[in-house]
């Protein structure tokens, strides 16, 4: 016959092993009493009263991938409620934008548990409830978005839709820390046509470029021929300056030569005879001789004037005359 006292002392055992709770750290167990809350189990060691206390257990849907690759959600019943951030990633759906367009979009959701018993008690399936809320709520932004908005307004959508669930959720004791858009993919005809208006784009802005490099270099062709002629041209001028400047001082010093000379004659002349007729004859022969010199000069001729130029030397070789 089994022994009483041993019958006892397993049951014992079985009491201490269902009453000790060890909870992990970022994890919480819920409580209940009778079907009734009773209050929540920290990290660490805890004890219970089986059968008068027991575990609140609630459905959470967890995303599973199969051998075949696809992914499929399934609900679980657990019993403790992490506390860490979770990061949530909802499947792909279609959404219409305010164009009439329909595009395929996916996100990431983080968000954390702050008041376990609200989660609890003020949700069922606290993650479905948050998926189905975020795929409302971005239907909503995107529809009131036209197609390139939506496909430049990511970090605005982001930020829209945190503000709407962290206020929807904050009464399941949820704060949404951020969300993230992964892809926005238009259809295939809508891709096509932004490639093609993209490749379009791109060769226009091409074009354009060239046609400034190409203004902006004949601008500077231009410019530097500019300064290259007003170079050239100040360096003819100063060259003519120089040139005339030197012909006027040349012609300067032969004029004071020859006044000088003139003085000198009139000076020696000025007691002996008539200077000017000696000057003026011999400027009538240097200027003879100027005629008759050249190349091509076969005839010899005497000007009209020559009676006077000879009365002009007739007169100087008396003066010489007159000195011996």
């Amino acid at each position: 016959m089994f022994p009483l006292g041993l019958f006892i002392l397993v049951l014992v055992l079985i009491f201490v092993a269902k009453g000790v709770v060890i909870v992990q750290q970022a994890e919480v167990v819920v409580i209940e009493r009778f079907g009734k809350f009773s209050r929540i189990l920290e990290s660490g060691f805890n004890w219970i009263v089986p059968i008068y206390e027991v575990p609140r257990a609630i459905d959470w849907k967890v995303v599973q991938r199969g051998f075949d690759g696809t992914s499929y959600s399934v609900i679980q019943k657990k019993t403790r409620i992490d506390l860490r951030e979770a990061v949530y990633d909802f499947p792909r759906q279609n959404v219409i934008t305010k164009d009439n367009v329909s595009i395929s979009i996916n996100a990431l959701l983080y968000f954390q548990i702050v008041d376990p018993k609200s989660a609890v008690y003020e949700i069922q399936n606290l993650p479905e409830a948050i998926e189905k809320l975020t795929q409302t709520n971005l239907r909503n932004l995107v529809g009131q978005l036209d197609l390139d908005e939506s496909l430049v307004s990511r970090d605005k959508i982001n930020h829209e839709l945190r503000a709407i669930l962290d206020d929807a959720t904050n009464k399941w004791g949820v704060k949404v820390n951020r969300v993230e858009l992964q892809d926005i993919i238009p259809p295939k005809d809508i891709q096509t046509a932004m490639e093609k208006q993209m490749k379009a784009e791109r060769d226009r802005r091409a074009a354009i470029l060239e046609a400034e490099g190409e203004k902006k270099s004949a601008v500077l062709r231009a410019e530097g021929e500019k300064e290259a002629a007003i170079n050239r041209a100040e360096g003819e001028k100063q060259s003519n300056i120089l040139r005339a400047e030197g012909v006027a001082q040349a012609r300067i010093l032969e004029a004071d030569g020859e006044k000088e000379a003139i003085q000198r004659i009139i000076n020696a002349l000025a007691d002996k005879g008539q200077p000017d007729k000696y000057l003026i004859a011999m400027k009538y022969l240097e200027t003879m001789k100027a005629i008759t010199s050249g190349k091509d000069n076969k005839v010899v001729y005497m000007p009209y004037e020559a009676t006077g130029i000879l009365s002009s030397v007739d007169g100087i070789k008396q003066m010489f005359d007159s000195n011996k």
